[in-house]
Parts: structure tokens; C-alpha cells; sequence
């Protein structure tokens, strides 16, 4: 706690707009808080129960986009997909991005669906190992310009998935479970978090190791770049997130504590201005970013929280909260100071 920053507390970056009590956001998996997806200010996608639900916030409703709890099989067909599908899919994270949609299950299922498309598109099980659960999803364009996905398993692999081709297109091995895996905006490196105190800094080509990233005392499981590509962070079950600056890794950057809990869940906004961490329950720190992060922004209430996710403009904040009773939605907009100016003629 002594290497911890000294933050000051009462930013107002992003302020309460609504509680959708209609949306009620569920949690399967007691460590893995990745089920909520902004894509735009207004589109919200979460899982509820056994379906991926679509939330607008311009029209207040909500519609299923992706039903789990049958039988579930693609309508396209592709090398490599399982046609059989999956029954009775229990979803333990979900990713979404522009217009793909990639939900991880705990038996190592992937399923992806193009939300401009009917049904769904590519079913794959990553392994058939006793321990299979997939950890965390995400979705980037490659230099090519094609769309793909990395899956982050229990099994100590992590999987790159080629959604132009419909297959795997790398597969790299760890020694320990990798619960989140992060690319740089430059697409060259990988950070790896897992059932270590110590994390990776990998190349994402050969999967090679470019540096361990020792000062976490505990597991990890969040991670995320900062769009300038030369910071990152990792949040860790020991209550804090360190952030490291690829030019000197011998040390982390800063450290920042939570309240209570692991920090589960770390996002940057588009821009680099903000970044929000969440722990377990209760609380989302955000904090100021360009300015060092001196200053942080504590959002607290009361439940277990299922993600948090900035929309890609920046204006708006999204958080899934489930008490065992209710789920909700908290919508956040980002504060503004206009100034304008007199002119006469």
C-alpha cells in the first residue's frame, strides 16, 4: 500500500443520467466482470440471464439478440465451424465491437454472430480440457484491415481467431491460465494476465516473451492499453491497477488502490482523457489521465458490477450492476465545459 498514489478524490468527469431497471444485468462467474459492451452512446449489449440483450438508451428498450438457453448452431457454414452448435451455453464473458459480437462460454465455447446478420455465423470450442472456461474476448481489425478476435483461456493458451477466414490463425501457450489479454493500438505487442503475480509483455506475432511485469501480488484479471500505445494497465486481486510505460518496464508507472475489492475490469476512453477501473462491487473509479491521474472520480452504489464499458465517442459510460435480486444499467454522460464567446459588430 505504501507504493500506492495519493489521488484526490471528487472528479466530476461523468455524471449520472439514468438507472434502467428493465435491464437486468446477470453474472455467471464470480472473478470474470466483461458482460457489458457500449457501441455507441446510446447501444448498450449485456448479458441477461441466458441471453445477450441490446439496450437503447434513445428509445428505452430492450431486445434479445442472442438466446442461450437452448440449442444454439450457425446458419453459415465455415471450415472449422461446429455445425452441431452448443446446448444450454453458460456465457462467462462477451466482447462487441462494430458489428461482431463474440460471447465465450465456461466449457471453452465461442460463438459469433454479425449483428446485420440473421442467426449466427461461427460456433468453435477452443478445447475439451476438464478446465476450459473462456476468461475474456477482444475484438480488433488487423493491419490488413480484416476483423479478428483473441479468446483468453483457462487451459493456458491464448487463441487468435481470423473472423475473415473463419479460423484460428495463431495459438500460443502460457504456464499459467491467462485470464485477459490486451493488443496494443499498434497491433505488435500483447499483454497477458493470468494466474500470476507476474504478467507478460509478449510479441504478437511469435508469441514470444518481451518482458515479465513484476509488482502485482496476486492474480490479475483486467488489462487495457492506452490509445497512445506507449502506457497500459493491469488490475489485480491484490486491490490494485498498476500502470506501466513500455519504454521503462523495470518498474510500474503508478499504482492505484481500490476500496474494497480486485479490480476486474479497466477502459480507456477513445480519446486517452479518462480511464475507469471497477472493482467487484460497489465501486468504478474513474480517473483523469492526461493530467497524471491525480485526480480520480469515485462512482459507488450498492451490488455486484457485470462491466463497465466507455462508448466509443467518449460521451457516454455504461455499468451493469446485479444484486442477486435485480439487475440494472447505469448510464453515465460525459461533463462538458462550453464557453462562448460575445461578439459584437
Amino acid at each position: 500500500m505504501q507504493d500506492c498514489k495519493i489521488t484526490k478524490k471528487g472528479g466530476m468527469y461523468y455524471e449520472f443520467r439514468r438507472n434502467s431497471r428493465s435491464v437486468k444485468s446477470t453474472i455467471l462467474h464470480f472473478q470474470l466482470r466483461n458482460l457489458v459492451w457500449a457501441t455507441t452512446k446510446h447501444d448498450v449489449y449485456l448479458m441477461s440471464h441466458f441471453s445477450v440483450i441490446h439496450w437503447s438508451s434513445l428509445t428505452c428498450s430492450k431486445a434479445d439478440v442472442l438466446d442461450v438457453s437452448g440449442h444454439v448452431a450457425p446458419t453459415e457454414k465455415h471450415p472449422g465451424s461446429l455445425l452441431e452448435g452448443f446446448t444450454q451455453t453458460q456465457v462467462s464473458t462477451l466482447a462487441v465491437k462494430d458489428n461482431l459480437l463474440v460471447a465465450g462460454g465456461f466449457q471453452g465455447e465461442l460463438i459469433c454472430k454479425h449483428l446485420d446478420r440473421p442467426g449466427v455465423s461461427f460456433c468453435s470450442r477452443t478445447t475439451y480440457d476438464d478446465n476450459a472456461i473462456t476468461n475474456a474476448v477482444e475484438i480488433y481489425d488487423s493491419p490488413s484491415g480484416a476483423v479478428h478476435f483473441t479468446a483468453s483461456n483457462n487451459d493456458c493458451g491464448v487463441r487468435d481467431f481470423d473472423m475473415e477466414k473463419y479460423q484460428l490463425s495463431k495459438h500460443f501457450r502460457f504456464p499459467w491460465p491467462v485470464n485477459h489479454t490486451s493488443l496494443s493500438p499498434d497491433g505488435k505487442l500483447l499483454t497477458i494476465v493470468g494466474d500470476n503475480p507476474d504478467g507478460m509483455l509478449v510479441d504478437s506475432s511469435s508469441g514470444k516473451t518481451v518482458t515479465s511485469l513484476s509488482g502485482h501480488l496476486d492474480f490479475s484479471f483486467a488489462s487495457a492499453w492506452h490509445p497512445d500505445g506507449v502506457t497500459f494497465a493491469t488490475g489485480n486481486q491484490d486491490k490494485t491497477c498498476r500502470i506501466w510505460d513500455v519504454r521503462n518496464l523495470s518498474k510500474s508507472l503508478a499504482v492505484l488502490k481500490g476500496n474494497l475489492g480486485a479490480i476486474r475490469s479497466i477502459r480507456y476512453t477513445s480519446d486517452g482523457q479518462y480511464m475507469a477501473m471497477a472493482e467487484p462491487a460497489d465501486f468504478v473509479h474513474v480517473y483523469d489521465v492526461k493530467n497524471g491521474y491525480e485526480k480520480e472520480q469515485e462512482i459507488d452504489f450498492f451490488g455486484e458490477i457485470s462491466g463497465v464499458s466507455f462508448s466509443p465517442d467518449t460521451e457516454a459510460l455504461y455499468i451493469g450492476v446485479w444484486d442477486r435480486t435485480y439487475g440494472s444499467l447505469l448510464e453515465y454522460g460525459r461533463c462538458r465545459n462550453y464557453s462562448y464567446l460575445d461578439s459584437f459588430v
